[in-house]
């Protein structure tokens, strides 16, 4: 069952120890908004998949991030939230990865949910229909040729 969560409030997720981020929810809209986007727009059809994800992701959170708490500057200050800190931030690998998982991909799952076919009630192949006639007589046995040494 799908469950719809009405509040729509932002919500705090920890994307390495120490460091968090408050996100809006990844709607719809959110997602609409980040593929027009011109830095995704702008992508050339050669780049690689990898390439396309953290421009993507970049995108993503520049409109999704609200606040964060752990993350500073090279002297250790903290600092706010901007669409360039964003990038930076994003361009650490585990970082990059902890927002893929507990972000992007937990509304990728919901989209994949939707792309397949309910399982039957009782099984997987219950309610599938035979499409082969039954044989009539049984298959011969296939001749033995001779095999060369």
């Amino acid at each position: 069952m799908l469950t719809l969560d009405l509040s729509n409030e932002p919500r705090w997720h920890d994307l390495a120890p120490g460091v968090r981020v408050r996100l809006r929810p990844l709607t719809t809209a959110l997602m609409v908004a980040t593929r027009s986007d011109p830095d995704v727009e702008a992508v050339p059809d050669e780049t690689s998949d990898e390439t396309r994800a953290l421009i993507f992701a970049k995108a993503l959170a520049r409109r999704a991030v609200l606040a964060w708490e752990g993350v500073g500057d090279a002297e250790g200050n903290a600092i706010n939230p901007s669409p360039q800190a964003i990038d930076a931030l994003l361009d650490i690998w585990p970082i990059f990865e902890a927002f893929q998982l507990v972000y992007v991909s937990r509304g990728l799952l919901l989209e994949q949910e939707k792309n397949v076919s309910a399982p039957s009630p009782t099984g997987h192949s219950v309610g599938a229909t035979a499409t082969a006639r039954p044989v009539r007589n049984a298959a011969k046995t296939a001749r033995r040729g001779k095999t060369s040494r």
